[in-house]
């Protein structure tokens, strides 16, 4: 089962392309998406990657936690309400 990665605090000059290979040197990237302002054509300095499993998704978020970005999963809202 695939993990979204919600990752925020990006600087404007990060793409899809630069994102997903920031995240494939710890396992399988299914999707990386940089989210872009429809009006402007600029980041809006957040994204989204998808890894392949849970187990690289840990990985991703262990190495770069208290890097230039904020990495949260999309389960953390769910830890936090229970």
């Amino acid at each position: 089962m695939s993990s979204k990665i919600y990752v925020g605090n990006l600087p404007y000059s990060v793409t899809d392309a630069t994102l997903e290979s920031n995240f494939a040197e710890f396992g399988g990237v299914s999707s990386a998406k940089v989210m872009m302002d429809r009006e402007t054509g600029r980041s809006k300095g957040f994204g989204f990657v998808e890894m392949a499993n849970a187990e690289v998704a840990q990985a991703a978020i262990s190495a770069l936690h208290g890097m230039s970005c904020l990495l949260y999963t999309s389960d953390a809202a769910d830890e936090r309400t229970s």
